[in-house]
């Protein structure tokens, strides 16, 4: 079955709208591989960063994307488990071709089936920020009661990470924009702090009355996570879910405080077998609360694949906490 996909390739270190779209020959599936037709495509700031700074493996014609939902149109041999016209969604190993096309070829061990209730768009929404937002609260132990702080809450991650924390019985404090406090503060947050207030490190210390945070989760930077390592107590974790934090930011045998880094997209190659499995079913899992409506995800703006370079862009530009997607069909 030769089929040709409407592709957005990569050709040089640049800008989203330096993407071209063309058509790509779709080569034959491996033995462990699936070919997925895409329904819609999830765009995610890692997009848009590796557009711009290029990808080890990346040669001109590369397809970007990570996420992407649709359905089965033709499975390897070793893929018996799964069915042909199944709606599932994925992430894809960023060294391969990805999501931004009408068709891609994804490891048959790396995906997610869609509950009948959850929509293309909702499911499309979920894998990079959920299972990312999942993977970070895995670094934390014991979570219930625990004083945990998200810095830049109001994205997709951080977002669905303070549902998972609230959820767990964690003690939640966030950062965000004020036009999302109300909403956190609704969800049973203890306290919503303004991130662009020069003064929020000192507010957020006086509530505290003294004590100090079990865990903080950035999803900022390196250096803003850094900068917030002074906020944890003894033996308490620091996560960096946007680059990482190179060494201790604290002397020695001082609070002795855990220092994480979670990166979703190196599960693809550096994930055991069991491990790969072991996502897939939480991500399910994750999948059917949202579809039950236990967890909720970010609003969406949707626009037509023939606008992707140019939506993403726009999600580029504007860094507002919207979920950008691209309805293919």
């Amino acid at each position: 079955m030769e089929i040709k996909a409407k592709s957005w390739c990569w050709q040089k270190k640049g800008e989203p709208t330096d993407l071209i779209l063309k058509e790509k020959e779709i080569r034959e599936i491996g033995d462990n591989e699936v070919l997925i037709q895409n329904n819609v495509i999830g765009l995610n700031p890692v997009d848009w960063k590796l557009i711009e700074r290029g990808h080890p493996a990346w040669k001109s014609d590369s397809v970007p994307g990570v996420d992407g939902m649709g359905v089965i149109l033709k499975v390897g041999r070793n893929m018996t488990h799964l069915r042909i016209g199944s709606r599932v969604c994925y992430h894809t190993d960023l060294s391969k071709d990805g999501s931004f096309s009408t068709h891609t070829i994804v490891s048959g061990h790396a995906l997610m089936h869609v509950p009948d209730k959850l929509s293309d768009t909702a499911a499309a929404s979920f894998p990079c920020p959920s299972l990312t937002a999942w993977q970070a609260l895995q670094k934390i132990p014991n979570i219930a009661g625990k004083k945990v702080l998200v810095s830049g809450a109001g994205g997709s991650v951080g977002y669905f990470l303070t549902q998972l924390l609230l959820e767990a019985n964690a003690r939640v404090y966030v950062t965000a924009s004020k036009k999302h406090q109300t909403e956190f503060l609704k969800m049973g947050v203890i306290q919503a702090i303004d991130y662009k207030d020069n003064n929020w490190k000192e507010t957020i210390k006086n509530h505290l009355n003294g004590n100090s945070f079990d865990a903080i989760i950035d999803t900022v930077s390196g250096e803003h996570a850094t900068g917030m390592a002074s906020l944890l107590g003894y033996y308490g974790h620091l996560v960096a879910i946007q680059d990482r934090v190179e060494q201790s930011p604290l002397p020695a045998f001082t609070t002795c405080i855990s220092v994480h880094e979670v990166a979703l997209g190196a599960f693809h190659k550096y994930g055991s077998p069991q491990q790969i499995v072991e996502l897939m079913q939480q991500g399910e899992l994750l999948l059917n609360k949202i579809a039950s409506g236990t967890l909720r995800i970010r609003d969406n703006k949707i626009e037509t694949f023939d606008n992707l370079a140019k939506h993403l862009a726009e999600m580029k530009a504007n860094n507002i906490q919207t979920k950008y997607l691209i309805k293919v069909s």
